[in-house]
C-alpha cells in the first residue's frame, strides 16, 4: 500500500512496540520509535510530518500523559491514540484530558487499532 503517512510509536516495552509495528506497518511509509515521553516530544519537534501517534501512558523518564500535552502544543492537529494496560474509566478520562484523541486498552486488539487508524487517515 503506497502511503505518505508517518507514525510515531511511543512505547518503552520492545515486545509491545514490535507487535504494534507489525499490526500497522502497511498503513505508514515510516514508523518512528520513541522509548519514553521525552524522546517522543523531541522527535515531534524535529519532524512535523508525523501524521499519527500511538502513545503508551506509562513510560520511564516522562509518562504519556505529560508527553501528550506537550506534543499537542507542538503538533496540535496530529491525533494521539493513548494505549495503556490500565483499563479504568478514570484513566481514559485522564488520557483524553491530557490531549489524546482516542484511547485503547492493552492488550491492543489489532482490528480496533486498524479501525482507529483508518478513522484518522486523511
Amino acid at each position: 500500500m503506497e502511503d505518505n503517512h508517518i507514525l510515531l510509536i511511543a512505547e518503552d516495552d520492545i515486545t509491545n512496540y514490535i507487535y504494534l509495528k507489525e499490526v500497522v506497518e502497511d498503513y505508514f511509509k515510516e514508523i518512528i520509535h520513541a522509548m519514553n515521553g521525552l524522546e517522543a516530544i523531541n522527535i515531534c519537534k524535529e519532524n512535523s510530518d508525523i501524521s499519527l501517534i500511538l502513545m503508551d501512558m506509562k513510560m520511564p523518564v516522562m509518562d504519556g500523559f505529560e508527553a501528550a500535552g506537550q506534543i499537542k502544543k507542538i503538533l496540535p492537529k496530529v491525533p494521539i491514540i493513548a494505549q495503556t494496560a490500565f483499563a479504568f474509566s478514570e484513566d481514559k478520562v485522564k488520557a483524553l484530558e491530557a490531549g489524546c484523541d482516542e484511547y485503547v486498552s492493552k492488550p491492543v486488539i489489532s482490528q480496533t487499532l486498524i479501525d482507529l487508524i483508518e478513522k484518522y487517515r486523511k
